[in-house]
C-alpha cells in the first residue's frame, strides 16, 4: 500500500506518521511518500518520520519528494493538509475582519472565506493531477476550510472524502469521563464542517443506549470550560456543540478578546520554529510533547481508521466524516457537504439516517450552506461581486457595510494569490 501526503513538510505530519507506525496492523502501509514544495522543511519532517518508523519497528519506506507528479503516482490514497500561503497568509486571516468587528478566524467567517479562496484552486490542480496518474486513487482531505474544499473536489467527480478531528477528540474526552473505551462511543454528530452538534452519545453504537443527559448532568462543567461557553447555556441546548459554535454564539465577546492578545497564528509561527530545531536533532525519534499544542489532536487515528476502510476488504465502518448530504438531511441541498456519522468503505462514505434537526441547529447549517455556495462560485470563478455577496452571506456578518469592507481588505490581503485580483 502506497500513501501520499501533501503537505509533508507541515510540523503535523509527525503525529500523522506516529499513528501510521503504532497502528500498522489496522493500515499496512508499505511506502508513505511526503510531497512539500518548501525542501529544508520536508527534509527535516522526512527525517524525523524515518526515525520515528525505526523506533517502532515499521518496515515501510519514507520518501521525500518535491515533484507532486512523481509523488501521487501509484498512491492507492492522497492526504491533503496543506496551506497557502503559510501562517503569514494565515495571521492575516485572523487580524484584518478585526478591524471591522468581526471574528478573525483561519476557517470561519472572512478569514475563513479568504483561506477557502486561496486553497479551492490549488486543491483542485492537484486532484486533477491525482486524477491523471493514478484515477482509482482516494484522496482525504484534511484542509481547511474543509466543507468547502471537498465540495469542490467533489462537485469535479474526484474520489473525496473530508476529515476533522473535532469529532475524535470529543469522543476522547467522554470516553474518558464515562470511563470506557474509546471504541464504544457512538457520537450522533450533525452539522457541517466547524458547525457541528453532538445531539446524543451512545455506547456501543447506533442503537446504543444515549448517556448525554448523564455526561451532561456529572460532567456539565468541565465541558462547559472546554468549550468556554457558560453551563447554563449547555442545559438548555441539551446537547454539546462543538467549540466552533463559541464564534456564533458569542460572537462580540470573541471579538474582543481576539483584539487585546496575539493571534493563534503568531503563537503557532513560534511553536512551529521551535518543532522544526526539534526535528533537526538526530537523536530524536518520537513526536515530541509540544506537538500537542500544535493542534490536530487524534488526527492519525482518524486518518488511519478513514483510509484503512476506503483501501481495505473489512466491510463498513463507522466514521464521522464530510460527504454529500444526498438528502440526509432534507432542509438542505443534495449536492451539500454535510458532516456527519457514516458507513466507509471501498465505496466511500454513506451517512447513517439523522433523527429529525431541532430548527435551532437545522437554521444556521442553512445560512452556512448558502454562504458554502457562494464561497464555492467565488473560489472557482473570482469576482469582487461573488466574494461580497459571500460574505453578506455569512451569518457572522450579514451587513453591507461590513461585507463591503471586507472585501476590500480580503483582495488587498490576498492579492498575489487570486488570479482574477
Amino acid at each position: 500500500m502506497k500513501l501520499t501526503v501533501v503537505g509533508g513538510g507541515s510540523t503535523y505530519t509527525p503525529e500523522l506518521v506516529d499513528g501510521f507506525a503504532r497502528l500498522r496492523d489496522t493500515l499496512p502501509v508499505e511506502e508513505l511518500v511526503l510531497v512539500d514544495p518548501a525542501a529544508g522543511r520536508l527534509e527535516l519532517v522526512g527525517g524525523l518520520a524515518r526515525r520515528i518508523f525505526a523506533r517502532q519497528g515499521h518496515p515501510g519506506r519514507i520518501v521525500t519528494t518535491s515533484d507532486l507528479d512523481r509523488g501521487v503516482e501509484g498512491a492507492d490514497a492522497v492526504l491533503l493538509q496543506l496551506r497557502v500561503g503559510g501562517q503569514a497568509a494565515r495571521e492575516q486571516d485572523e487580524t484584518w475582519p478585526l478591524e471591522c468587528g468581526c471574528v478573525g478566524q483561519e476557517t470561519t467567517g472572512a478569514g475563513g472565506l479568504a483561506k477557502a479562496l486561496r486553497t479551492v484552486p490549488v486543491v483542485l490542480d492537484i486532484a486533477e493531477r491525482v486524477r491523471r496518474t493514478n484515477p482509482d486513487a482516494w484522496i482525504i482531505d484534511f484542509t481547511n476550510p474543509v466543507g468547502i474544499v471537498t465540495r469542490a473536489l467533489l462537485k469535479a467527480g474526484h474520489k473525496a472524502v473530508g476529515l476533522c478531528n473535532v469529532a475524535i477528540g470529543l469522543q476522547r474526552k467522554f470516553a474518558a469521563r464515562l470511563g470506557v473505551m474509546p471504541a464504544e462511543v457512538h457520537l450522533d454528530h450533525v452539522g457541517l464542517n466547524h458547525l457541528t452538534w453532538e445531539t446524543g452519545v451512545r455506547l456501543g453504537g447506533p442503537s446504543g443506549a444515549d448517556v448525554l443527559p448523564k455526561l451532561l448532568a456529572d460532567h456539565g462543567d468541565t465541558i462547559a470550560a472546554d468549550l468556554r461557553l457558560p453551563r447554563p447555556v449547555l442545559d438548555r441546548l441539551g446537547v454539546v456543540p462543538s467549540y466552533y459554535l463559541r464564534y456564533y454564539y458569542a460572537h462580540d465577546e470573541v471579538v474582543r478578546e481576539l483584539s487585546t492578545k496575539p493571534s493563534r497564528a503568531a503563537e503557532v509561527a513560534a511553536m512551529e520554529r521551535q518543532l522544526l530545531d526539534m526535528y533537526a536533532d538526530p537523536a530524536l525519534d518520537e513526536k515530541p510533547a509540544l506537538l500537542a499544542r500544535r493542534g490536530g489532536a487524534f488526527y492519525s487515528e482518524a486518518a488511519v481508521d478513514l483510509a484503512a476502510s476506503l483501501l481495505g476488504d473489512g466491510g463498513s465502518a463507522y466514521q464521522v466524516v464530510n460527504t454529500l448530504n444526498q438528502g440526509t438531511l432534507p432542509f438542505l441541498p443534495a449536492d451539500a457537504v454535510i458532516e456527519v456519522q457514516a458507513a466507509v468503505s471501498r465505496q466511500g462514505a454513506t451517512p447513517l439516517p439523522v433523527p429529525a434537526v431541532d430548527p435551532l441547529y437545522a437554521g444556521l447549517m442553512a445560512n452556512v450552506t448558502a454562504y458554502e455556495d457562494l464561497a464555492l462560485d467565488a473560489a472557482l470563478r473570482g469576482g469582487r461581486d461573488r466574494v461580497f455577496k459571500a460574505l453578506l452571506a455569512h451569518p457572522l456578518i450579514g451587513q453591507y457595510e461590513y461585507a463591503e469592507a471586507l472585501t476590500d481588505r480580503l483582495i488587498a490581503h490576498n492579492r498575489e494569490h487570486l488570479a482574477w485580483a
